[in-house]
């Protein structure tokens, strides 16, 4: 039997719904996790936290429970690494053995892509000092994974006419005529995060891989998102049940446990800046996921497109072949994930 060594690992974001998760699980493995958010669209580490003590130093707030240690940084990104940078990288921060970069303006599609894509622009400025921070202190470093998107994959491969799963060759940057016209401002962004990524491998030599996620999902989700939403709207029983758009667009889901098991893979075996989709190859319809909810509460409603909301790309479904290969394996169906949201959704509905 193998001991896991402990480390020392750094989450930007990590206070947003992916981030929360993803600490949770390297608390579980008795890291040491520094986890740095403004709390814009995440929530303080008090409110998902049980059981660790509290004390609160000139900077951090540190969260100590037997062998588990949080240390939180409340403060943007922006201001953060621009002091860092000023401070000569070091900001008084230990060695990371990991370091994972969510941080980022995110939000559902009616929140933010759509009414305020500026916003989101500022994500350039978060993802350019995060990788000027990296190359400044990057003995103080090992391994990087920065998250990216399935959105940055050309638009031209996710339309009605013709859409493919998506392969990590359609989109490298050694070959110019996979890149295309991404399907938001956000995908730009995101892909423009992944080509610093790659800088910082060629002329700093750091080790990074960039992940493209495609649509995660799991308890505690902001009901902006579209999987709590149909779940909430289903455990009220509603007839007709309404999803967004026609309902015959897809997307790929996948299970917040199953993402963030192959964000622990993926930081481990890709070191040079390269990409690697994590979905689970399965192109669901919104209009299949009204009829799985549906069924999970044993009631048969008529499912109804609300054309005036705005559906995005018609199909974005990964081809999770290369993930499969570094070792990964989903753990949840559908109807796993579908109903452990439904389960937390009705808890809160009592």
């Amino acid at each position: 039997m193998t001991t896991k060594t402990k480390q020392t690992i750094f989450v930007t974001g990590g206070c947003g719904f992916v981030g929360r998760h993803l600490v949770k699980n390297l608390l579980a493995d008795s890291n040491e996790v520094w986890v740095l958010d403004n709390l814009f669209t995440g929530k303080h580490p008090d409110a998902w936290l049980s059981g660790f003590l509290k004390k609160e130093e000139k900077n951090f707030i540190v969260y100590q429970k037997e062998n588990q240690k949080l240390v939180f940084i409340n403060q943007d990104a922006i201001d953060f690494f621009r002091s860092c940078i000023a401070d000569g990288g070091t900001c008084a921060l230990p060695y990371f053995d990991e370091v994972y970069h969510l941080a980022a303006i995110v939000g559902g599609r009616a929140v933010l892509i759509e009414q305020d894509p500026m916003l989101v622009a500022t994500n350039h400025v978060i993802d350019s000092l995060f990788f000027l921070w990296a190359s400044r202190t990057k003995e103080r470093i090992g391994k990087i994974l920065y998250v990216s998107s399935s959105v940055s994959y050309p638009k031209s491969l996710q339309d009605r006419t013709r859409h493919v799963a998506m392969k990590e060759e359609y989109l490298q940057f050694n070959n110019a005529e996979t890149v295309g016209l991404t399907e938001s401002i956000y995908g730009w962004i995101k892909l423009a995060g992944e080509y610093l990524g790659t800088v910082a491998v060629q002329k700093y030599g750091l080790s990074v891989v960039s992940v493209r996620p495609f649509s995660g999902y799991g308890e505690e989700q902001d009901l902006d998102y579209p999987i709590p939403s149909i779940a909430l709207r289903a455990a009220k029983k509603e007839d007709p049940l309404t999803v967004w758009g026609s309902g015959d667009q897809g997307r790929d889901f996948i299970y917040i446990d199953d993402f963030v098991s192959a964000l622990r893979i993926a930081i481990q075996k890709i070191s040079d800046g390269s990409a690697v989709n994590i979905g689970a190859g399965r192109l669901t319809t919104f209009r299949e996921v009204a009829e799985i909810m549906a069924e999970l509460e044993e009631y048969h409603p008529k499912i109804v497109g609300l054309t005036d909301k705005v559906e995005g790309s018609f199909a974005i479904y990964s081809d999770p072949t290369y993930l499969m290969i570094l070792g990964w394996k989903p753990t949840h169906t559908l109807h796993d994930g579908f109903k452990k949201v439904l389960n937390q959704v009705k808890s809160k509905l009592i």
